[in-house]
This record gives structure tokens, sequence and C-alpha cells, in this order.
């Protein structure tokens, strides 16, 4: 004989829906599973000769014209949160000095009304709604895997007691917080239930009384056969999912005696009324109106009209990040940048943000070298007028500014480097690695001072690191200025440029075309002096560290004993 097919994936499902839940319709259909609806339940078997027909195992009929099986049979279409009374409940506010609470006076009265009007309908499936004083206590001890001998981790253990149920509350009265925003002292409890997002839902319970025939209204007899959940968001969850083309669920019950030990199967699917093609299309209607008025009030914020430069000018923003730090003696770095414009041809916004200063952050070792990961973003903008018509003049571009400090355990800072780099004269992304150094004085007294008291060496001018904005002369002198290579800092800049000049006239566009030309190559030329002195200077400190060996290892007619 073939088994039979139950199913046995009594996980839960969710579905979205932008319909009204009211409209929620489900069908529960319980059966005890009995020796004769269980062989009905077997696929169908060739008949034989030596094989009996199993109308002869079906018991009789009583007097009444039902078989008792039938009576085990029941089939109740709920809605959502509808109240169905359970034996127990009946009994319970039949007795008025049971009801302590106005719902409690409310069940009696609707029990009352039931009893007058010929009796409920239903006998052993009932509801639990999200008003009634229920709750089910497999729900405080899920299990995370399919594991028999699973232990619950401490999460599970504090997420089982966050009870998520629908709220009324409003943050907000007239113009005052009804709350505060910030717990400075949080409790046990606060913290226990504001640890995840706990979004309000509202809950039903839909039940079954599997207790013997005639002892129907205990506790210990009540099972869970659906658990739905809706939040405000239109999340509908349905634990176990709907049957559909699935086979029947199982329960099997344990009594104290034999005859009290049962086996049910049951079904639940959803039987809600589809929306006639008319509402359909008045609720797309609606929608439309809406998105449309929604899409009018962004375009009031917005505006009409398009913001655009002045004849001849050009409009620089950069959205940039502070991304990382790199190659420095000392940890908890933290970096000053600021963004200076040249005197001529550029102006700013009022109140311009051309300066800042990061959070402290602490370094990671990748590979060989400790990174320190700011993540720190910055945007300014600015603009450019060319008045100047001579091929000969060559404009300025903005200079990125940075200098790097680092932080001790006596909140003392000392200096670990300055830098300096061209803005890019280009649009697009762009990713800068700006090399850093820091002045340093001789002997081993200033190095002992750095590390046990702070403070170190600094620049008055910031922008001495290039060409001072301050400098009028011909050529700057460094001569004797002692400094010490450190480190590196990593920026990434998202540059965007604005011009009339891109979208009218073609001499116009020429002429913003060839001021852009030079900017880039001045760009390049300043990319390719820092390459050259770099280059000096390795080159210098070769010769230095050839001059100190013995003559006898650089001679090259020097020979081994």
């Amino acid at each position: 004989m073939a088994e039979a097919v139950w199913s046995t994936d009594t996980g839960e499902a969710v579905y979205r829906s932008r319909d009204p839940v009211r409209n929620l319709r489900l069908r529960v259909h319980l059966q005890r599973v009995t020796p004769s609806n269980f062989l009905h339940y077997q696929p169908a078997a060739q008949m034989g000769k030596d094989l009996i027909d199993l109308a002869t195992f079906r018991p009789p009929q009583v007097a009444s014209g039902h078989r008792p099986d039938e009576e085990e049979e029941e089939e109740a279409v709920i809605g959502w949160q509808e109240k169905l009374f359970s034996q127990f409940e009946v009994d319970l506010y039949q007795n008025e000095s049971a009801c302590q609470s106005p719902l409690d006076h409310q069940y009696r009265q609707e029990i009352l009304k039931l009893e007058n009007s010929g009796g409920r309908k239903n006998r052993r499936i009932f509801t639990y709604t999200d008003s009634d004083r229920y709750t089910d206590l497999e729900e405080y001890c899920q299990k995370i895997t399919s594991a028999a001998s699973e232990t619950p981790s401490f999460l599970v253990e504090r997420m089982a007691n966050v009870r998520r149920r629908r709220q009324d509350r409003r943050g907000m009265e007239g113009s005052k917080l009804k709350s505060r925003i910030i717990t400075w002292e949080p409790s046990e409890d606060f913290i226990r239930n504001n640890h995840a997002i706990n979004t309000p839902l509202q809950t039903m319970y839909i039940m079954a009384d599997l207790g013997p025939y005639g002892k129907l209204g205990y506790k210990t007899y009540e099972h869970v056969l659906c658990i739905l959940k809706v939040d405000s968001n239109g999340v509908i969850t349905v634990k176990p999912d709907f049957t559909g083309i699935k086979g029947p669920y199982r329960i099997e019950t344990e009594g104290e005696k034999q005859e009290h030990t049962s086996a049910w199967k049951y079904t639940v699917d959803n039987v809600s009324s589809l929306a006639q093609p008319e509402e359909e299309e008045r609720e797309q209607r609606v929608f439309k109106d809406l998105y449309g008025r929604h899409k009018e009030y962004l375009s009031s914020l917005v505006g009409t009209d398009f913001e655009t430069t002045a004849p001849g000018a050009l409009r620089l923003f950069v959205n940039g990040e502070v991304v990382s730090a790199q190659g420095y003696e000392y940890d908890n770095l933290y970096i000053h940048f600021f963004v200076e414009l040249p005197e001529t041809n550029w102006s700013s916004p009022s109140f311009p943000q051309f300066s800042g200063v990061t959070q402290t952050c602490a370094t990671k070792s990748v590979g060989m070298d400790k990174v320190a990961y700011f993540s720190y973003p910055f945007t300014f903008e600015a603009f450019f007028l060319h008045e100047d018509e001579s091929a000969d003049a060559r404009p300025e571009w903005p200079v990125l500014y940075c200098k790097v400090l680092s932080l001790d355990f006596w909140q003392r800072y000392r200096v670990e480097g300055y830098g300096a780099v061209v803005l890019p004269a280009t649009p697009g992304s762009h990713t800068l690695t700006i090399s850093t150094w820091r002045p340093m004085e001789l002997g081993l007294v200033a190095e002992l001072r750095r590390f046990f008291i702070g403070g170190s060496l600094e620049l008055e001018d910031p922008s001495y690191v290039r060409i001072p904005g301050t400098f009028k002369g011909e050529r700057l002198s460094r001569f004797g200025f002692r400094t010490e290579t450190t480190g590196s800092v990593t920026f990434r800049l998202h540059c965007l440029q604005q011009s009339r000049a891109f979208m009218e006239s073609s001499s116009l566009r020429k002429q913003m075309r060839s001021v852009l030309d030079r900017l880039e190559g001045f760009s390049q030329q300043s990319s390719t002096h820092n390459v050259l002195e770099a280059f000096r200077r390795a080159r210098r400190r070769m010769q230095e560290a050839r001059e100190s060996l013995p003559q006898d290892l650089v001679s090259p007619s020097g020979t081994l004993a």
C-alpha cells in the first residue's frame, strides 16, 4: 500500500499585497485521520479478483444518518481578525465574575447573542485575534538550524523576548517632542526591545481544539493551525504556508489513554475574492493620480529653471573623499586639509567650505604598512572667470593642501607630514596620492622630545609646501631647510565642470577649450616638476651615501686581500 503524502514543510511564507488586509479570507478544513478516510486518501488501485472492496471496511451508519467520522470533520471560512470563540471561552465568559476588562465584557455580550440565536457554528476551529491575551510559546523558542541538538545563542534568546505588536504611538505632540531622542542611561528592557528594527505587527492565530469527543474546552488540547502576521507595509507572513497543491498538514495528539491519542489533518487555503475589473481600473486611476501629484511636488522642490553660469565663466564642483593615510610613524592619525584658490580669475560662493578636519582614526596592518582608513567626505565649488585674452597668460588651478597629525594617549599631537597637489583640470573621477614630508631637527634630543612630550617643528604658513601665495620674488630659496620623507595620503575626487561655452558658438567653445588645455598642461608641468625634484633628491642621497663609504670599497683600483 502506498504511503500517504503529508506536507512536512511547516516554515513560514511571506507575501506582499497592496490591497486592504480586511479583504483576506482563509478556508480551514480540519479532519480526524481514521482508518476509513486514511484508506480513501490512498491512490486508486486496479481491482482484481483477489481484492476486496474498501467499502467493506467502512463503519456502519448510526440511526441519525451520520457516520461518526463526519462528526470529526469541520470547515470554516475565516476573515482577517475575525473572532471565533472556543468552547473554553464560551464556558469562561458566561460567568460574569470572570470578566475583568472591557474586552471581556464585550466577548460576553457577543457569546450571549450567539446563544440566543442558536449557538455558534464552529466546534473545534476558533481564533485568537491581536487583542487577545495569547502568545504562542513556539515563537519564543524558534530554532535557527535543523539540528536536533541545537543550543540557542545569546542573541536568539534575547530576540525571542521581543514581542512585536501593533502600537499606536505619536512621536510629536504639537511642536514638542513627546519622548527624548537620545536615552543616555538605557535600561535592560530598553536595550532588549530596541536592539533590532521593531516593525509593528498585527497577529492572528487560527487554533483547533483537538480534545476527545465530548471533552472539548480544555487548554491542553489547543493547537495552533496557522499564524498570520501583517505589518504596515503590506507584508503578510503565513506559517505554515497555504496548502495549495501540496498535501495536508498533520498533527498528532497524545493523551493519558490510548483512545485519547489521535491524528488530524488540515488544509489552509486562500479564498479571498478577486477584485472586479471596475475596481482594478479605479485603483489604477487613483495610483496614477497619486504618483502624478508626488511628481509635481518633487518638481516644485527642484524648480523649473536650470541654474547656469555667467557667460565666459567655468564652474568647478568637487565631491571629494579622504580615503586613507599610510606609512606614518605613529598611530591615531587625523588630517587637516584645505583648498587654496588662486588670487586671480577665481571666486567662490559665500561661506565656502574649503577646509576640514577628519576624525581620529587608528591604523591597521596591511602587508608591511600601517594604514588608517578615514572615508571622510567633503565638497566645495568655485568659479573661474577668464578675463585675460593673451595667449601668454597662464591660468592657475586650485591647490589641495593637507597636514597629517597624530594623537597620543595624553591628547598631545605631533606633526607627521605636509603635502600638496594641484586639483585635476579634467572632469571625472580621480584618485590622487600625496606624498608628505615633515620638517626635522638634527640630533637625538629633538626626537626624544617629540616622542615623550609631543610637539615638533611646524610650518607657520602651510602653503610653504609649494610656493606661498605671499611670495613676490623671482626665486624661492629653501637652503638649510631640513625635511624628512614620511607617508602618503590618498584622496578620491569627483570633478564636475559647467560652462556655457560648452554649448555656445564654436569660437567661445574653442576659447574655453584652449584655456582648459593650458590648465591641463600646467598641471602636467607641475607633476613633471615634482618627479624631477624627487629624482634629484634621490640622486643627492645616493651621492652622500657613496661619500660615506670607505675609499677602498668605492675606488675601482681597490683589491681584495
